[in-house]
């Protein structure tokens, strides 16, 4: 399949990203499809010297992270979509980038990667995040895809402001594809095999996003606002807070999960 390239820069504080790939030409499958999305932004959670998951964690969330989103746009582009990476190498991309590339999209949507932790090594399981609800069915499609072909418990599908959800003006949903401080879970993201798997469920719900009954869901945007109180930093976390002080401000997209106990 022939792709046609550009250069779209965007700069935020002192950070320049540019976007060489531009919409794929108009026989593809994807864009054969009236009316949806052909474009979808994939967000590979943390980078650089944000690690992601919390202190002393020995598998990095950041490496299993980026693994699934190159797989998954690999997926998605044999299948005829235009594939944005907000991050394709080990750099560190401030949410306000992350953001900016997703609403530079007209008719798209955007899937953030992440995996969980807890200072629990038995918590355990898959949950999707979404919070627009023009962005549940999509939540709700990935979610079932995922949970049922995960060896994963299901925690569900969660409704919660976090940043790149919240400022997102396009369908958008986080995916925390296990816990990387539950030995078991640890163990299968480690393989290729089981990344690849996860790689191509995301993209099963990308393609199925408005053939799926939309799921119910937890609402947790009330209890981060009791819990956080009118703070409007993203790192912050809600119970048993992690010390932060590797982690600069902004760094993380969810903010609640890591320390949440099963």
């Amino acid at each position: 399949m022939r792709r046609n390239f550009c250069g779209l820069r965007l700069s935020v504080g002192s950070l320049l990203v540019t976007l060489l790939t531009c919409p794929a030409a108009q026989s593809s499958p994807a864009s054969q499809s009236s009316g949806s999305p052909t474009t979808v932004v994939i967000d590979a959670g943390h980078g650089g010297h944000d690690r992601g998951g919390i202190p002393g964690q020995r598998v990095a969330e950041k490496d299993m992270t980026l693994d699934v989103a190159q797989r998954l746009r690999n997926v998605l582009s044999a299948s005829g979509y235009h594939t944005v990476m907000t991050r394709d190498s080990d750099v560190f991309v401030p949410l306000p980038t992350r953001v900016a590339i997703a609403n530079s999209y007209r008719n798209a949507i955007f899937v953030c990667i992440h995996f969980n932790a807890t200072g629990r090594a038995g918590a355990g399981g898959i949950e999707t995040y979404f919070y627009s609800r023009d962005s549940l069915p999509l939540a709700s499609a990935i979610h079932n895809l995922v949970v049922g072909g995960a060896p994963s418990s299901n925690r569900g599908v969660r409704r919660r402001g976090y940043y790149v959800l919240r400022k997102t003006n396009i369908p958008a949903v986080l995916v925390e594809c296990g816990f990387l401080t539950n030995p078991t879970e640890a163990a299968y993201a480690q393989t290729a095999s089981y990344r690849q798997k996860l790689a191509e469920e995301i993209a099963a719900g990308v393609r199925g996003r408005n053939s799926v009954a939309s799921d119910s869901y937890i609402d947790q945007t009330k209890v981060a606002k009791s819990a956080h109180g009118r703070s409007k930093r993203p790192h912050k976390k809600s119970a048993r807070k992690k010390k932060s002080s590797s982690k600069p401000a902004g760094s993380e997209a969810r903010s609640g999960s890591i320390n949440r106990e099963a």
